[in-house]
């Protein structure tokens, strides 16, 4: 399910995307600059291994690296700041990037404990021929929300989707 205009991700690209821990790096920088230490310290992970994926991050373009700034202690930090490449991209249906989407996913709905979380689940039937303007029309829903101006005080709000084959 993609939004109109995407450009299919490179090689390099797909294999940044094709981590769930990448991908929530992605996500906690979508409007806040963090440094590699509040990465590591929200993700609950060593920062050498978190400073390796946004390195990789950083080199394919996902995430831009923001004026340094003095930390807690007065050393200096490089707060990273998602570019919103992730979301003009189209992974053509890489096997890993779909199950990285989905790891995340997981372990994003698994730190809130389910507090907050509305799910729901259902089956439609469409035709093979009518597949397509589903997935489009949900799709332009999403662009528009995403395509929206940020507010300060808007509620950052996850949204994961998937259709497909059901039995």
């Amino acid at each position: 399910m993609l939004p109109a205009k995407r450009r299919t991700a490179t090689e390099a690209e797909a294999a940044a995307l094709a981590s769930g821990i990448r991908l929530r790096i992605i996500r906690l920088t979508f409007s806040e600059a963090l440094t590699n230490k509040e990465l590591a310290e929200r993700l609950g992970r060593d920062p050498a291994t978190t400073l390796h994926h946004v390195r990789k991050l950083v080199d394919t373009g996902f995430l831009a690296a923001q004026p340094p700034r003095r930390g807690t202690r007065g050393a200096r930090e490089i707060p990273y700041l998602s570019t919103g490449l992730s979301w003009t991209l189209d992974s053509c249906g890489d096997k890993d990037v779909e199950q990285a989407m989905l790891e995340a996913y997981l372990a994003e709905i698994a730190d809130t404990r389910f507090e907050g979380v509305h799910q729901a689940r259902l089956v439609v039937q469409v035709a093979p021929e009518e597949r397509e303007e589903l997935e489009d029309r949900l799709n332009s829903l999403l662009e528009e929300f995403r395509a929206r101006p940020r507010r300060p005080g808007a509620e950052r709000t996850a949204i994961y989707l998937a259709t497909y084959p059901s039995s």
